[in-house]
């Protein structure tokens, strides 16, 4: 068994990969007003561009949980996130539209086991009773990686180009991969313990288990939407909006990203502490959601700079409530199914942000046909969906209560 502190070395060294994770997934907002420029993009066809990195994660997820149960964090990471590299440099490099797709892609699937390994490995490693802190902790950690894709490197979008912000990443996904190949232990066995096969067959039959309890059709429903909601804002229209409807400099939306990616530091451990418990936090999360709508219909109303950047700030504040929803998949399912119940969360998580920047590409291109503002559009799109999940959330099944008390 590793001492506490080099498991503290191990898991930080491990959230470098995430970091970089939530770096790629927003990066899209600080690069889309320079890819319409250089590459003549439109809004469908960024739409696209945003969502394919999503969907390759999104869609890969419990394939990783499957990898992740029977090798363990470090040798998972290491044979996939060689493609996050890979997928950086086919971006930098694109010479049209489908490279750069392709080059998403395969960043994607890099990145894929990122988050799920920091889950599993502070699962092995941490004593139970501090899995809700260290994964908190983690959460907020990895998200400095939001931090890059705002003002820095608008920085060095506006000095040397959108191609060396995406060389800038290879290069620091690249040292993220070498400091887990030297600093990341394998993990401890039993003694006689052997090492486990894996079993696809066995794995999917595990996960029609979960599919066939009611209530999950209404959690994931809403897991489409939230985090997809504030990812279609921070990670894709944000930058174009503020450039387009109010005349920010690619640096001044850049500060914009910044602060909002701030919140995402400090929401989501500010939202674990206020967590209600069972009895209420279905309410308080739809609560939240149905906030968050109404705050997206107020930016497309286009009140004024002024208001926008202050809607999007609360956005990504209030956005620290999917906090309560991964709380809500723990207790809504058995132990034994927990790992299960997180994975399709955070799948569903994924693939929606994909659906979402598609859908919101669609509704950008519609608006122009019928001389709507695009980014009215767009906004008024999201804070449709939130209702829809939320609705969906309140309408379908509800977990039972908990029999274990946990």
């Amino acid at each position: 068994m590793s001492s506490p502190r080099s498991a503290w070395l191990m898991l930080l060294v491990l959230i470098g990969s995430f970091a970089l994770s939530q770096a790629f997934r927003s990066v899209a907002a600080i690069m889309a007003p320079p890819l319409q420029q250089d590459l003549g993009l439109t809004p469908q066809a960024l739409g696209l561009f945003a969502g394919s990195f999503h969907f390759a994660f999104g869609s890969l997820q419990l394939f990783m949980g499957m990898g992740l149960d029977v090798y363990g964090p470090r040798r998972t990471v290491l044979a996939v996130f060689p493609l996050a590299i890979v997928g950086a440099l086919v971006t930098a490099l694109a010479p049209s539209f489908g490279w750069l797709v392709l080059g998403q892609v395969l960043t994607g699937i890099g990145c894929a086991p990122a988050f799920l390994a920091c889950t599993v490995f502070i699962a092995r490693r941490f004593e139970p009773g501090r899995f809700a802190s260290v994964n908190g902790m983690a959460l907020g950690i990895g998200s400095i990686g939001l931090l890059a894709t705002g003002t820095p490197l608008a920085w060095i979008i506006e000095a040397w180009g959108w191609r060396a912000g995406f060389l800038a990443l290879a290069a620091c996904a690249a040292l993220a991969w070498l400091a887990i190949w030297r600093l990341v232990g394998e993990e401890p066995r039993a003694p006689g313990e052997k090492q486990q096969r894996l079993d696809v067959a066995a794995a999917v039959r595990g996960y029609g288990e979960l599919f066939r309890l009611p209530h999950t059709l209404g959690i994931i429903a809403l897991a489409l939407f939230t985090y997809a909601a504030f990812m279609a804002l921070r990670g894709l229209w944000l930058g174009p909006l503020l450039i387009d409807r109010h005349g920010f400099s690619l640096v001044q939306s850049g500060h914009v990203a910044l602060a909002i990616s701030a919140t995402g530091i400090i929401a989501p451990p500010l939202f674990g502490r206020l967590d209600p418990g069972e009895r209420s936090r279905r309410r308080w999360i739809i609560g939240c959601t149905l906030a968050c709508a109404a705050l997206f219909v107020l930016m497309a109303l286009r009140p004024g700079a002024l208001v926008d950047v202050l809607a999007a700030l609360l956005i990504g504040t209030l956005s620290g409530f999917i906090t309560m929803q991964y709380a809500d998949v723990r207790s809504a399912y058995p132990p034994r199914m927990t790992g299960r119940a997180m994975a399709v969360f955070t799948m569903a998580m994924f693939l929606g942000v994909a659906l979402m920047q598609w859908l919101t590409g669609l509704a950008a291109a519609a608006a122009i046909e019928l001389g709507v503002e695009r980014y009215a559009a767009v906004l008024a799109a999201i804070a449709f969906f939130l209702g829809l999940g939320a609705l969906l959330f309140r309408l379908l099944p509800a977990p039972p209560p908990r029999q274990d008390g946990a």
